[in-house]
């Protein structure tokens, strides 16, 4: 029962208040908002006074119902529709940008209750931001550019053009002004400052996300997610909520109950906590709804998971005849963290530490006195409750995860380094576009190889304003152009020398990244090839690696030693001619063709390649660009050939060839020239849907660089993201000891068997992050991905029961036979866990991917343990950032029966 008692307001409401702001960005900033066909138009950008939303608004938020503002934006607005303005140079379109580009969209209308007179567009909230992103390398400003460039080009066509447009349309979009906020995954906000001031917003929003990640740790998950949907619920800021937009609380948290009986338990707890008529009319505070919530949890369960888990760690009665209504911090450390979870390394100080942050944590009581002074050397049921559900008790062991600087100094062939494929593409091999933002993407998605395959373009003209596309022939021709495509195909092009200012711009901001390796496939003629050198050099400059003759020979550097700079991998060879060999045994995906001599032509649309003769690559390498390259590409004759060559020397091979030789025994010689040389694999050429090979087969062969399509969030890249996340996502992780033995180490794997029980399911949002739609049907599937006797990979699933209607706190913990299921581990060095949450389709339709989460096994902690759940896109922003399951698992090696 809850008591009646005083108040208690969360101290995590104004958790970011004391975050220094401008005042600019209170009142709101001037910005140019790059729209979703590439036009421009005037809005302000506000954050709010508690710091946890931005708006972006296409007239200023007027604090005194000052209506000059709002005449002032209006007129600026009208203004950006003139075909004088500069800021009508985009494709002419009325569509306003759609809600993909927002974490919420409101109805563009006044707000009559609003002191406020702007027309609030779209906010977006602290907790749904992955990060602020300064520059132009999203798909919306290369539209923007495209745009401005083709304004220029007419101008300059037109007799009665005038330096002053000129100048005008070329200050419509400056880099340095320009930024984008990316969030929930793959949305962005695309702005560019009116003012000088862009460094200072910037700075204080990167301060208020770094005060929201720490304050967050401190708060319960279910009052975390309470507070990021208020501000959707509350629309007209009474802060509080009345039983009929509690009954909207309920359809977002996934938590069904008929409107009678929400009633019923609103009227019922209002009157617990004192709430006369009219207060109850009002509604709730957030405090008292937090409560709410968590009460209709406890009472909802018939059997409560952790009231067995309570009983069966710690019993149910205590020495001296009571119920157990709290643990001593003895009790806590050896019943369960030494018995149960296996952390015997864990001491009395690391528990005092843990309970000193439990007693700190804000989280809804429902037990009479619970808000009342506690002994700290004990903590409750729902504190316990919130360790297991924290990110201290992840399945996912921390260690692990954590970076680790002393892993770093080994040779580059001793790691596995988070690798793409084709990354400039935004969808399928032969119609998608090109777009620099899937590399920075994909950067900050931990990936530390990256694709370019490069072509020549045109060429810039006198005047052409440098978009690579003016002409192909004629006297003027001046540089030649670089451009990055998927040839033969239908896909869009991009400037090779756009793509080396992400990186540019990427490693400014993070200094400290591990070396970024540039697979380059190269199908430039010597012209082309001399500016690709001179593009690298130039926009590059220091932060490219430019391996000296003296470097080459010997192991290879480590990542420390590259440490903060571009790697080139590519052709080295003795002279200009590179004699590489067949087209199964490079990096090529295309028919091949003379690039030294002539362009190639475009195949056909059937993509039948198998059927045409291999043709031998006759490649002429620029010096100039041989110089800067380190990993230099060659033809496998045989094993004990390639293991004696120079270390930079390397091999690629398409996922059909792996299976290949690893089903000819040729996977321990493949891992030993592994342990020195480096190796890259990529999809096969008839994956045009970019869907990805399983990349386990590969990795157990000590393979460096398994290269996977970043833009398919399928389950070989969701088990790319669980390889990495290891040391701390930075897209190195040191190869197993296993790997490196100069011995068969097959002959000493042993079995294990892996048991996992899938309890419950905390704060689970709906399919995409979406806010409207039915409550979910969660159900659970669960995957070992492994690799048997070194020649084939092998993947086993299990699918839990089906929980109706509760996304908010699903259990299966009632239905334990057919819940828990039990997996024998062949390869426990390479071996992967995948837990993926579906809501379950309706008849006649597939179930709807929500959430999931990969463990290497080796990584896998045992006990009852919290696994944390990610988006499609590898994040855990917005509506992610609380989701998670409570599973048990148990680890012990097989013993052979003689």
């Amino acid at each position: 029962m809850v008591e009646q008692q005083q108040e208690h307001e969360s101290a995590f409401k104004t958790a970011l208040a004391h975050v220094a702001v401008p005042a600019a960005l209170e009142d709101g900033v001037n910005v140019l908002r790059v729209k979703v066909n590439g036009s421009m138009r005037e809005s302000f950008l506000t954050l709010s006074q508690d710091r946890f939303t931005l708006s972006i608004t296409s007239t200023k938020v007027s604090k005194n119902n000052n209506s000059k503002d709002k005449n002032s934006s209006i007129s600026s607005s009208s203004r950006s529709g003139g075909g004088g303005s500069i800021f009508s140079f985009g494709r002419s379109s009325s569509a306003s940008a759609t809600s993909s580009t927002a974490a919420r969209s409101t109805a563009a209308s006044t707000d009559t209750n609003s002191s406020s007179d702007a027309v609030q567009e779209h906010s977006i909230d602290i907790g749904a931001i992955d990060r602020i992103q300064r520059g132009q390398q999203t798909h919306k400003f290369e539209l923007a550019k495209k745009s401005r460039q083709d304004s220029r080009r007419n101008l300059m066509s037109s007799s009665t053009a005038s330096l002053q447009q000129l100048e005008q349309i070329d200050a419509a979009l400056h880099p340095r002004k320009s930024f984008s906020i990316i969030f929930r995954g793959a949305r962005t906000l695309d702005l560019m400052m009116m003012g000088n001031n862009r460094d200072d917003v910037l700075d204080a929003l990167d301060s208020v996300l770094r005060a929201y990640q720490a304050a967050k740790v401190t708060v319960a998950k279910d009052v975390l997610l309470l507070r990021y949907i208020w501000l959707d619920v509350d629309k007209e800021k009474t802060n509080r909520l009345n039983a009929s937009e509690l009954a909207k609380v309920f359809d977002r948290i996934n938590c069904y109950m008929k409107k009678q009986e929400l009633n019923k338990m609103y009227e019922k707890f209002a009157k617990i906590m004192g709430l006369n008529r009219s207060e109850r009319r009002k509604g709730l505070t957030f405090e008292q709804c937090s409560t709410f919530l968590h009460k209709i949890k406890r009472d909802s369960w018939m059997v409560k998971p952790v009231n067995v888990i309570w009983n069966d760690l710690f019993g149910e009665i205590m020495n001296n005849g009571k119920q157990r209504m709290t643990v001593s911090e003895r009790t806590f450390l050896e019943k369960f963290l030494h018995q149960k979870q296996r952390q015997t390394g864990m001491t009395l100080a690391d528990v005092r530490r843990l309970f000193s942050k439990l007693h700190r944590m804000e989280m809804p009581h429902t037990q009479q006195g619970a808000q009342q002074q506690q002994d700290v050397s004990r903590i409750d049921k729902n504190q316990f409750e919130a360790y297991l559900l924290s990110s201290d008790n992840d399945a996912f062991d921390p260690c692990r995860e954590a970076y680790d600087a002393r892993l770093m100094t080994k040779p580059i062939s001793e790691y596995w380094i988070n690798t793409s494929h084709n990354t400039y593409l935004t969808g399928d091999q032969f119609t998608s576009h090109s777009s620099v933002e899937m590399y920075m993407n994909a950067l900050y998605r931990g990936c530390r190889c990256l694709e370019l395959d490069i072509w020549d373009g045109e060429y810039e003209s006198n005047g052409g304003g440098g978009n690579g596309t003016t002409t192909t022939t004629g006297t003027n021709m001046t540089r030649p152009i670089p451009v990055v495509w998927h040839g033969h195909t239908m896909t869009s092009k991009i400037l090779f020398v756009d793509i080396l200012q992400c990186f540019r711009v990427f490693l400014n901001f993070h200094p400290d990244t591990y070396p970024l390796v540039l697979s380059f496939e190269n199908h430039c003629s010597i012209p082309f090839q001399e500016v690709m050198a001179e593009d690298l050099v130039k926009v590059l400059g220091d932060k490219l690696y430019i391996p000296t003759e003296a470097s080459l020979f010997g192991r290879l550097p480590s990542p420390e030693d590259m440490r903060g700079l571009v790697v080139i991998k590519g052709r080295r060879p003795d002279g200009t001619v590179d004699d590489y060999g067949s087209d199964e045994e490079s990096d090529e995906d295309d028919v091949v063709s003379n690039t030294g001599t002539e362009k190639t032509s475009r195949s056909s649309v059937s993509g039948s390649t198998s059927q045409q003769p291999k043709k031998k690559i006759i490649t002429k390498i620029s010096p100039l660009l041989a110089r800067l390259t380190l990993f230099h590409g060659c033809k496998l004759k045989n094993w004990d050939v390639s293991v004696r060559n120079p270390t930079h020397h390397m091999h690629s091979f398409t996922e059909t060839k792996v299976k290949k030789m690893c089903r000819q025994s040729k996977a321990r010689k493949w891992a030993i020239y592994n342990q020195s040389h480096m190796s890259r694999t990529y999809p096969a050429g008839s994956r045009v849907d970019s869907s990805n090979y399983s990349p386990m087969l590969a990795w157990s062969t000590g393979c460096q660089l398994v290269a996977l399509n970043f833009q398919t969030p399928d389950p070989p890249l969701k088990l790319n993201d669980g390889r990495f996340r290891e040391n701390g996502n930075c897209g190195y992780v040191l190869k197993p000891s296993s790997l490196m033995m100069k011995d068969d180490f097959s002959q000493t794997a042993v079995p294990v068997r892996l048991s996992v029980r899938v309890v419950s399911g905390s704060c689970l949002p709906k399919p995409k992050g979406q806010r409207s739609g039915d409550c979910i049907d969660p159900l659970v599937k669960l995957s070992v991905y492994d690799v048997e006797n070194d020649e084939k990979d092998t993947c086993t699933t299990f699918s839990t029961t089906v929980v109706q209607n509760n996304g908010y706190f699903p259990i299966w913990h009632n239905n334990t036979g057919k819940n828990k299921f039990s997996f024998t581990i062949e390869s426990g060095a390479v071996a992967m866990l995948h837990i993926e949450v579906y809501t379950k389709g309706d008849i006649g339709q597939s179930d709807e991917f929500i959430a999931n989460a990969a463990i290497p096994i080796s990584c896998l902690r045992p006990g009852y343990r919290n696994v944390q759940l990610f988006d499609a896109n590898n994040t855990r922003t917005g509506p992610f950032d609380f989701a998670s399951l409570l599973i048990e698992t148990k680890l012990k090696q097989v013993v052979a029966e003689i």
